[in-house]
């Protein structure tokens, strides 16, 4: 039987997997694969052989089966959530709230669709998912961790704005690499190419200057750790970030200067998923004290 713990890992995992499969549809130009929404094709809910969009169709419907695969995993959070003893309330509220962002998320993806897939609504859809992601990871986190185990912080006073910063600035990573992407040449579906109205290189070089500035704030957090002895559990979070950025940056620069291959854009939203996720967790650890982790691990 999988635990609840386990469960709520699986949603993360799956969250993150879906936003991937989703820029695979941009970037296979199967945006508009069943160029209708709910239904793929005028009458029907699944694909059709008189459908002209050929692979396409088979693409974009199998990224909107994958929706049904997620509410079921999330209606089986919202179960573990509520079976929980003793039940948390925090719990059951977090795995509700990933359900309704799911169903946040197929209205936004048939607006997408509906709109010719309009930068705007790809944008939305995005950070939507991030939102999703964030959610999911707090639920994961908050399970394996005793009721208010994460009310205040376990560092420095003087540190505390730097990991705030951590935060912010990773967001706008994000929020400025979705402008790179609906600047750029993948637009989702060769007959529909509307794109933002910015500079593609001023727009990825804005994107590139405030990932270095979350390298900064990232490498004093983990100079900082190292001097103050700080748990292992929170140097390893703050190195693991560091790598992480690191390796995205080398990746950025390269799909930038090779022309934005496909396989390298999939790769960098995928890394973009996973950095995110360990801004969160490293913001978690912040907040938590060893023992607590430990204890809680010894409870479940």
């Amino acid at each position: 039987m999988i635990t609840a713990r386990r469960l709520f890992a699986i949603n993360v995992v799956a969250q993150c997997v879906i936003v991937v499969t989703g820029a695979l549809v941009r970037l296979t130009g199967s945006g508009l694969g069943c160029p209708t929404w709910p239904e793929c094709a005028e009458g029907s809910l699944v694909p059709t052989a008189n459908q002209l969009e050929g692979v396409s169709k088979f693409i974009e419907f199998g990224n909107r089966l994958l929706t049904f695969a997620l509410m079921i995993i999330v209606i089986a959070c919202i179960v573990a959530a509520l079976r929980t003893r003793p039940r948390r309330k925090i719990l059951v509220v977090l795995s509700f709230s990933c359900l309704v962002g799911i169903a946040l998320q197929a209205v936004i993806g048939g607006i997408t669709v509906l709109t010719g897939l309009s930068p705007w609504a790809v944008t939305v859809h995005f950070l939507v998912s991030i939102a999703l992601i964030t959610v999911a990871t707090a639920l994961y986190e908050i399970a394996q961790r005793p009721e208010h185990a994460l009310d205040q912080w376990t560092i420095r006073r003087e540190l505390v704005p730097l990991s705030w910063a951590c935060v912010i600035a990773a967001l706008l990573v994000v929020v400025l690499g979705t402008l790179v992407t609906g600047s750029g040449p993948h637009a989702g579906d060769a007959a529909a190419f509307v794109r933002y109205p910015f500079d593609i290189r001023t727009i990825a070089w804005l994107h590139a200057d405030v990932v270095i500035a979350l390298c900064g704030c990232v490498i004093a957090l983990v100079t900082s750790l190292k001097v103050l002895h700080a748990p292992q559990e929170q140097q390893r979070a703050a190195w693991g970030l560091l790598l992480l950025l690191l390796a995205q940056g080398f990746l950025g620069y390269t799909q930038f200067f090779t022309g934005v291959p496909e396989v390298l854009v999939a790769i960098h939203v995928a890394g973009a998923c996973a950095t995110w996720w360990l801004v969160l967790r490293l913001f978690v650890a912040l907040r938590t004290a060893p023992e607590a982790t430990v204890s809680a691990a010894a409870n479940s």
